[in-house]
């Protein structure tokens, strides 16, 4: 597997996951049965797909991409979807989060970009 290859996957678990925790929050505490399920179908998926990304990523990169990214996207789907606000700070806070990624990914030598 190519390191293209692995962080195609590692995206693909990162969408996935967003979408299951869109459904947690339609889940009203696992209370509604069709989101519920879509919660652990698309977290099972989301892992196993994470799981084989870190054959060839290092976990600690993997994780920061998969958090970082998962935070920005559960963020717009929150505010696009759910119709939730953000306020300067919690923006700001993203967009700090956005360029720690960007260091790990363009200058680390442990992301394997460096």
């Amino acid at each position: 597997m190519s390191p293209i290859h692995a962080y195609s996957i590692l995206s693909v678990a990162i969408v996935l996951e967003v979408i299951g925790s869109t459904f947690l929050a339609k889940s009203d505490g696992f209370t509604r049965l069709w989101p519920t399920l879509g919660v652990v179908a698309f977290y099972v998926a989301s892992f196993f797909l994470l799981s084989q990304a870190l054959k060839l990523i290092p976990l600690g990169v993997a994780y920061a991409v998969w958090s970082g990214v998962g935070i920005v996207l559960t963020a717009m789907v929150g505010t696009l979807v759910l119709r939730q606000s953000l306020d300067f700070a919690a923006i700001a806070g993203i967009g700090l989060i956005i360029g720690g990624v960007l260091v790990i990914n363009l200058f680390s030598q442990a992301g394997g970009h460096g």
